[in-house]
C-alpha cells in the first residue's frame, strides 16, 4: 500500500469516514522520498528505539519500522487510529498509542517500551504546537539522543539560527542548552494534502549527553532568557531591570566583565553567554 499516493490517503480516509482536521495541524505527505529521508536522518544506527509524535496514516512510520528496532507512535487523532491499525498491520516492530504527547509520561513510556534502547523522536509538527512539544521534550529527563522534527520553515530557521541573527529567539537559546540543531533539508508545500499554506523544513537536534554549560542558578539562568526575548526591541539591561531586582549600573558592570557592552540587546548573547552573564548576577539575588 503505498501511503503516500494521493488517492490511497482520500481512499482511507473515506473509509474511516473522517475528514482532514485544521486543528491538529494535519497535512499528509504525497512525495514518498520525504518519509525516507526523515527516516534516514533520524538516527545513526539500526538497534533504537524511535518515537514518533502525530503518525497521521503512517507513511513515516512505516519507514521508521524498516530502519530501526522499535517503534512507538503517539497519535492524538482518535479517527486515525483504526486507519493506522490497517496502513501497518505488517509490523510487528510498532505500536501506535492513542494519546497526547503533552500528557504523556515520557519516562515511564520509554522504560516500558525502548526495553533498554536508545531512544530518539521523529516527529512532524504543527507551528501551534512546535515550542510546547519541544520543550516538554527536552525537559522531560529522558536521555533522548536525538530529536528529528519536520516544522514550518521559519521555525525551522529559528531553532537553527546564530546568535545576533534576526531569527534567533528564546527558543534557539534555550535549546543551546540541551543540544545543538541542524537544518537538514526543506520540504515544499506542494508535498502534501491538503497543502499548506508555507513550506516545511527538517531540522535535527542532537542532544548533549550532559549540558555544555552548568549555571550555578538554572531558574535565573532560564529567567533571564525569557525576560531578554519578552522585550527584544529593549536593551537587555532594561529588559532584565523590568523582572528583575538589579540596578541597571550592576547589570551593566556584569555585561561588562564579560566584554559586552552596556547597550547590547538579548538577541546578540549566546546560551554560554547567558550562562555566564547569570553566573555573575546569581550572588546579587542573595
Amino acid at each position: 500500500m503505498d501511503l503516500c499516493r494521493l488517492e490511497t490517503v482520500k481512499s482511507l480516509m473515506r473509509e474511516a469516514n473522517i475528514n482532514f482536521k485544521k486543528g491538529f495541524g494535519q497535512n499528509f505527505l504525497i512525495n514518498p522520498c520525504v518519509p525516507s529521508d526523515i527516516a534516514d536522518a533520524c538516527a545513526d544506527k539500526k538497534e533504537m528505539f524511535i518515537l514518533e509524535i502525530g503518525p497521521g496514516i503512517g507513511c513515516l512510520t512505516k519507514e521508521l519500522a524498516l530502519r530501526y528496532e522499535k517503534v512507538v507512535a503517539v497519535e492524538i487523532d482518535k479517527g486515525l487510529i483504526p486507519i493506522l491499525g490497517k496502513t501497518l498491520a505488517d509490523f510487528d516492530n510498532i505500536k501506535v498509542i492513542e494519546a497526547d504527547i503533552l500528557k504523556t509520561d515520557l519516562k515511564k513510556l520509554i522504560a516500558e517500551e525502548a526495553a533498554g534502547r536508545e531512544a530518539s523522536v521523529c516527529a512532524n509538527l504543527p507551528y501551534y504546537i512546535t515550542t510546547p512539544v519541544l520543550m516538554y521534550l527536552v525537559e522531560s529527563g529522558v536521555p533522548f539522543r536525538s530529536i528529528t522534527v519536520m516544522v514550518q520553515k521559519e521555525v525551522a530557521e529559528r531553532l537553527c539560527a546564530p546568535a545576533g541573527s534576526s531569527e534567533y529567539g528564546a527558543i534557539t537559546a534555550v535549546l543551546g542548552y540541551y543540544g545543538k540543531a541542524n537544518m537538514l533539508f526543506g520540504v515544499s508545500a506542494d508535498n502534501f494534502v491538503p497543502p499548506p499554506k508555507v513550506d516545511s523544513a527538517v531540522v535535527r537536534i542532537d542532544l548533549y549527553p550532559a549540558p555544555l554549560y552548568a549555571p550555578k542558578d538554572k531558574k535565573l539562568f532560564f529567567g533571564l532568557i525569557k525576560a531578554a526575548f519578552e522585550m527584544r526591541r529593549k536593551t537587555l539591561v532594561n529588559a532584565i531591570s523590568s523582572h528583575y531586582p538589579f540596578p541597571k549600573a550592576q547589570i551593566a558592570e556584569a555585561l561588562a566583565s564579560l566584554g559586552l557592552a552596556a547597550d547590547i540587546r538579548g538577541e546578540r548573547l549566546s546560551t554560554e553567554d547567558f550562562c555566564r552573564l547569570s553566573d555573575v548576577l546569581s550572588p546579587m539575588l542573595s
